[in-house]
């Protein structure tokens, strides 16, 4: 049986971030333009746009799979498949289990870079899925790390576009490879459930496309991404957790 190649943008950031912009139908009628199969909205410890967005998925022909990145103590985490937000500020570890107690998967997003709050190596010692290709990154030597560590570890690999801006979406993106079940089914694509997806991805049948985001575009997402949070953390939404995970915190 000939594997069904789902592609999917599994790091995408929407106007309910502190940093995102973008209003979740733009995301999704761009993701259905550009021919993926599906967007995961993972904001910063909000998860209601993601909820709606995976709701409203199947209006635009893509596969619903709702999301958020948590601010754990040691840095970001995606958690993927779930429809709750684990509580921010808790434990690397902890939060894995969390996630997983929900019943979703979990992707470590942008590993090392302390500058993004990536989770040092030393606090990962388990996840679903490490992100080794995240398209906003300036270089490629970070993304090379994360792939040198998820294949030691024999970790199933994502890359994910990170967009904060509606251009950005699915720079890069994942293409999972699902096996149809039974094997001598014939099902379509919309017959494919998000829990098919998260067998293969639990499974390494994955395949990372797509390429990085121009520096330029890059440039100012980060310059505008810092500028809102800044405004973000001086609000009373501003959640009671650290901006700076503790693995950044060299006083230590």
């Amino acid at each position: 049986m000939t594997p069904l190649p789902f592609a999917i943008d599994f790091h995408v950031h929407s106007e309910d971030s502190y940093d995102g912009h973008e209003p979740i139908e733009l995301i999704l009628e761009h993701a259905a333009d550009i021919d993926l199969d599906g967007v995961v909205i993972t904001d910063h410890d909000e998860i209601d746009e993601s909820l709606r967005a995976a709701e409203l998925a199947p209006e635009y022909g893509l596969i619903g799979i709702p999301g958020v990145e948590i601010s754990t103590r040691h840095g970001h985490l995606l958690a993927v498949g779930v429809e709750e937000r684990p509580d921010p500020g808790q434990p690397f570890m902890d939060t894995v289990e969390t996630v997983r107690e929900l019943g979703g998967i979990t992707i470590v997003p942008h590993p090392f870079q302390r500058s993004r709050h990536g989770v040092r190596k030393r606090h990962i010692e388990d996840a679903d899925a490490i992100e080794t290709y995240n398209s906003m990154l300036f270089t490629g030597y970070r993304n090379r790390r994360a792939r040198t560590f998820a294949r030691r570890r024999e970790y199933p690999e994502i890359g994910a576009s990170d967009a904060h801006y509606l251009p950005n979406v699915g720079k890069a993106y994942t293409e999972v490879l699902v096996t149809p079940k039974p094997a001598d089914s014939t099902p379509s694509k919309a017959e494919i459930s998000g829990d098919d997806l998260v067998d293969a991805i639990l499974e390494g049948r994955t395949q990372i496309r797509g390429k990085r985001t121009p520096v330029h575009k890059s440039t100012v997402q980060y310059a505008k991404g810092a500028v809102r949070k800044s405004a973000y953390m001086l609000t009373s939404r501003a959640p009671l957790v650290p901006t700076m995970p503790a693995s950044m915190n060299r006083s230590r």
